[in-house]
């Protein structure tokens, strides 16, 4: 396995793994279900000790991944990112990363036999950089979610699932079918990752309208704006311990409840 440590002015990686299933098989009925699956009822999620560190995951240029650097830079998240990881070598999102002083990974797929065997050289690094929470952030791959990070992959897609987020659903290609479809609105999703695509417990959404004048471009920056502030409010819910996953349901919980749940362990 390979790993180098990033340095500039060249952009020098440390490859761990890579994922090969694309976007493209969103939604796929036939995938294994998750760890979020196996039980009807999570508990509250605890309050993350100190801070929140995030492992980013992403396939292309990591404009999701710099709203988060800008956020957490501005004091709107309190976290920080532990590590960035792509499965493609010439993401401009590791650049991104690179630039902010944020370590980052290749993990190349072809390296390993299995789905199984890439996520856990995925999950390895996660471990390594000592992150407790992973944000999938246009990253055009399936993976499989090991028991410790059950209920901490966040991913988020940009329409309102389980609207548009069939095969072929990625990027502009929704927008285009948003379009196509006549649909008045549409809008982003925060969820639970599980081990099918755009499947898991839907954290949150915000809806935008549907223009009758839009393009796919002018859709997506639309889009694009209300997926600046779903992202890090659903991070904030998630590592904050404000959310409790019932079933297919994430439920808001109140302080009162928080404290209960906190004396019971």
């Amino acid at each position: 396995m390979l790993r180098k440590k990033c340095q500039s002015p060249e952009l020098k990686l440390r490859p761990v793994a890579a994922t090969e299933t694309v976007l493209n098989d969103r939604c796929a009925k036939k995938d294994t279900i998750g760890p979020l699956e196996k039980n009807r009822r999570l508990p509250i999620l605890s309050r993350m000790d100190k801070r929140a560190r995030l492992a980013v995951f992403l396939s292309g240029g990591g404009t999701t991944l710099q709203n988060l650097i800008d956020r957490i830079a501005d004091g709107r998240l309190h976290a920080e990112i532990a590590v960035v990881i792509s499965n493609n070598r010439t993401a401009h999102g590791l650049v991104r990363g690179e630039r902010a002083g944020i370590p980052v990974t290749v993990v190349d797929r072809k390296a390993y036999g299995t789905r199984e065997e890439f996520s856990q050289a995925m999950f390895s690094a996660c471990r390594e950089y000592r992150a407790n929470l992973v944000c999938l952030a246009g990253f055009m791959q399936l993976i499989v979610i090991p028991e410790d990070f059950a209920g901490r992959v966040l991913n988020i897609h940009p329409a309102l699932i389980p609207a548009f987020c069939g095969k072929g659903y990625y990027g502009h290609h929704v927008h285009e079918a948003v379009i196509a479809s006549g649909a008045k609105v549409s809008g982003c999703t925060v969820h639970f990752a599980d081990n099918q695509y755009d499947h898991g417990p839907i954290i949150i959404q915000r809806a935008v309208p549907v223009l009758d004048d839009d393009t796919p471009e002018t859709l997506a920056e639309r889009v694009f704006r209300e997926e600046c502030e779903a992202y890090p409010e659903a991070i904030r819910l998630v590592t904050g311990g404000h959310v409790r996953v019932d079933g297919r349901k994430v439920i808001r919980i109140i302080a009162e409840d928080q404290e209960n749940a906190e004396k019971t362990k």
